[in-house]
């Protein structure tokens, strides 16, 4: 690098002083002619003999001082490559370094930032990177394990079922049945997954109309009524006026499900859900509250997140997969909408989602 940069810096310092003889043999001549010319106005005949002398002198001495300075030029140069090269031979190195333990599976490899130029914002932009692939590195081997831990459960069920029906401690109907709801859970948590895979990639197909809002919460809550009633659960409509938005109906029936699922689970006997929606400029706002336990503010950021739970205990021996809000949000989001939550610890808590109102959002 070295001799490339020294190359270059001298190629420059040559053309420069090529330059400078060029512009002075233009320029020069007809200044100093000039005032040549006044001087021996000045001091007469006996001064022409001078002319000559002045002008070859002249000519000489500037060509002579900018020779001279070309080996200062070439030194300076020479000592501004090496200082170059030596910088950005380090930087590149470190970068190598970096690149490879990034390539072998070293995400938490950072370069140190010292200096506020390019170099430096490519040093910046190499530790981004390598921040992002830990986050996603972290992302994949939680994601694994807890899928791991996901399966175990049904997969444990399902082994002692098979065992207690061959030993006979169980009559075969019971032991059918009970395997087909292990199988069911686990057909669930695969689908889910699925759809948020799908999701996340951006391949989620859509089928995007014009819907009757009210229309779509009566069929949601119709579906919900029986396990409301069977749980103790108050269940109660707010039904909007003849209100429209633009969503994929199967889709939309699928979210409010989630939403529905997720408070049936966490509002205890004697509770209340209400389903509702209303609407908002240029969209429309449906929501689901529950009187349950609410959640800790702590956890609201994270409560969309793959199989987060704020009571991973208490969620599991209810049935949940872990993913229902996830793949929530996701489908609100690719059809153009909006998810948020609001809770009170000890009061209960509304999630809500907006879906614009017609397809040019």
């Amino acid at each position: 690098m070295f001799a490339r940069l020294f190359l270059t810096h001298l190629s420059v310092v040559l053309v420069g002083v090529v330059a400078l003889l060029v512009i002075a043999e233009l320029f020069a001549p007809r200044f100093y002619q000039d005032h040549i010319n006044r001087m021996m106005a000045a001091i007469g005949p006996s001064g022409a003999a001078l002319h000559t002398d002045l002008e070859t002198g002249l000519r000489s001495t500037l060509t002579a001082a900018l020779l001279s300075a070309l080996p200062l030029a070439v030194l300076l140069a020479a000592g501004t490559s090496l200082l170059l090269s030596r910088r950005v031979s380090r930087s590149v190195g470190l970068l190598a370094q970096g690149s490879q333990e990034i390539a072998q599976g070293n995400y938490t490899k950072r370069l140190p930032h010292t200096d506020n130029d390019e170099l430096g914002a490519l040093a910046e932009h190499f530790n981004q990177m390598a921040a992002a692939l830990e986050n996603v590195e972290r992302s994949r081997v939680e994601l694994i394990s807890t899928v791991a831990h996901e399966l175990r459960t049904p997969l444990a069920a399902l082994q002692g079922y098979a065992e207690a029906l061959s030993d006979g401690v169980i009559p075969a109907e019971d032991a059918a049945a009970r395997i087909r709801r292990e199988v069911r859970a686990m057909s669930r948590l695969v689908e889910d997954l699925s759809l948020v895979s799908r999701i996340e990639a951006g391949a989620m197909e859509l089928h995007l109309q014009t819907l009757d809002a009210r229309l779509a919460l009566q069929e949601a809550g119709e579906r919900f009524a029986l396990a409301f009633a069977d749980k103790n659960v108050g269940f109660e409509f707010e039904l909007p006026p003849s209100l429209e938005t633009h969503a994929d109906p199967l889709r939309l029936q699928q979210v409010l499900s989630n939403l529905l699922s997720n408070a049936l689970r966490h509002t205890p006997p004697q509770g209340r859900v209400t389903l509702g929606a209303r609407a908002l400029p240029e969209a429309v706002k449906f929501y689901v509250r529950d009187t349950g336990s609410g959640i800790d503010p702590k956890h609201q950021q994270r409560v969309f997140e793959r199989f987060y739970r704020v009571d991973s205990a208490r969620s599991r021996t209810q049935g949940g997969s872990g993913v229902g809000l996830t793949v929530a949000k996701g489908l609100v989001e690719a059809m153009g909408g909006k998810m948020g939550l609001e809770s009170i610890p000890g009061q209960g808590s509304t999630f809500w989602f907006s879906l614009p109102t017609s397809g040019e959002q």
